[in-house]
């Protein structure tokens, strides 16, 4: 009985280290190439929105929060901060994160692409 609960705790312990997307592995400069897909709709700058928010700033920035911007019902019900865990949720699918949501990217499916383009995201200040 004792070496099952240790093997179940060793287990545990293995999962809760790897659970978790170790973000400040990302790259930054990859990001910043990753970016150009979003790009398109979204602005690096301050204060310059396209069809989607400007995305200067963002890290750290409360959900819909833009006064110069027109964010749909969706987002304005979001009430999330953005951070590594709220956009790598929002990158993967945002259309599962915010039914309803005007946009229409289908998502990053890379794990590597997402944490690089979130590390960009944090260099945008």
């Amino acid at each position: 009985m004792g070496r099952r609960i240790a093997a179940v705790l060793v287990l545990a312990a293995a999962s809760a280290v790897f659970a978790a997307p170790a973000f400040a592995d990302g790259d930054a400069a990859a990001g910043k190439v990753v970016f150009n897909k979003c790009s398109l709709c979204h602005s690096n700058q301050k204060g310059v929105n396209k069809i989607g928010p400007s995305l200067y700033e963002v890290y750290g920035r409360h959900s819909a929060s833009l006064d110069n911007y027109s964010y749909s019902a969706a987002l304005k019900a979001l009430n999330v901060t953005w951070d590594d865990d709220t956009l790598n949720k929002w990158v993967t699918n945002p259309r599962a994160m915010a039914p309803g949501t005007k946009m229409i990217f289908a998502g990053l499916p890379n794990e590597a692409d997402r944490q690089n383009v979130i590390a960009y995201l944090k260099t945008l200040k």
